[in-house]
């Protein structure tokens, strides 16, 4: 890996995330919603897999990159509307990273390969799109499960979250049971876990 060009992506892709106007407080400090959850799967990545290609690396950080973008009320409502706007979404991720991969140098190889595990192309079959699952599916649990919790009925919470185990490896969810949530989400991971 060429430490310098990886360090100049990754600076771009983060100076990108940095222009959303949503605003997470995570682990106390308010940050860019898209810059702190890219942050935040690139560790869970780290976490799940020891040695993460590059390719990976630069995936996680650029997984939603801009999302804001395109925003969800762009596309219709309901279940289909929801699955186009996430299409776009992958799509115009892996345009945008490659914007800015090219410049640097990144081989067209390369390029793909980022763009494939950010539109998770063979999710379930290439491992390193599964890592990216997994970690998308932790950096949810951290830190969006509290806040929709109380939003939604507690029967839809538990469905909520037992439809983002079935997305997750046997590994994944270990460590989600291993984190230091509230107590009502605790009591809702384990419902779903226990009532698969």
């Amino acid at each position: 890996m060429d430490q310098e060009r990886f360090g100049r992506a990754i600076a771009a892709i983060d100076a990108a995330n940095a222009d959303d106007p949503v605003r997470i407080t995570v682990r106390g400090e308010e940050r860019p919603k898209e810059l702190a959850h890219a942050e935040l799967v690139t560790e869970w990545v780290h976490r799940l897999e020891p040695a993460p290609s590059e390719e990976l690396l630069l995936a996680a950080r650029a997984h939603h990159l801009r999302r804001w973008a395109i925003p969800r009320s762009s596309h219709p409502e309901g279940r289909s509307g929801y699955l186009k706007w996430r299409k776009a979404l992958h799509e115009q991720h892996a345009t945008d990273v490659a914007e800015i991969l090219q410049p640097l140098g990144y081989e067209e190889t390369a390029i793909r390969r980022v763009q494939d595990i950010v539109r998770k192309r063979r999710l379930g079959k290439d491992a390193e799109v599964q890592v990216l699952e997994d970690a998308l599916c932790l950096v949810f649990v951290e830190t969006q499960l509290h806040d929709l919790g109380a939003r939604l009925e507690p029967e839809k919470m538990v469905d909520v979250v037992r439809k983002t185990i079935v997305k997750m490896s046997p590994r994944a969810v270990e460590l989600a049971a291993e984190l230091d949530l509230a107590p009502e989400d605790s009591a809702f991971l384990e419902q779903a876990l226990a009532d698969p």
